[in-house]
């Protein structure tokens, strides 16, 4: 059994920082990549962020320049550093990883909001 399980979210004032973070638990063999998706209400799940075991970063254009990914392949963690956060990024946001036979596990999500 695979647990994520992700910490960091809550309330913060536009323009605001929070870091999200992710630990990878269980029987989990070699994770290529480790993924934040958000969802806010009423829209898709959307990949906002990812790292890879060779540190190749993807980031979608609503984060670019605002938040950071890094990734501990070895303790399997993952952070998402988020900054000059907008009303707009207000979702559940949700740890993936992915193993090397290409499996997918999700966490359970972890709410912010951004909001005066």
């Amino acid at each position: 059994q695979v647990q994520l399980v992700e910490s960091g979210g809550g309330l913060v004032q536009p323009g605001g920082s929070l870091r999200l973070s992710c630990a990878v638990s269980g029987s989990v063999f070699a994770i290529t990549t480790m993924d934040w998706y958000r969802q806010a209400p009423g829209k898709q799940r959307e990949r906002v962020a990812a790292i890879t075991t060779e540190n190749s970063t993807y980031y979608s254009d609503s984060v670019k320049g605002r938040f950071t990914i890094s990734g501990d392949f070895m303790k399997n963690t993952v952070l998402l550093q988020m900054d000059s956060l907008k009303p707009d990024d207000t979702a559940v946001y949700y740890c993936h990883a992915r193993d090397f036979r290409d499996f997918g596990f999700w966490g359970q999500g972890t709410q912010v909001n951004v909001s005066s």
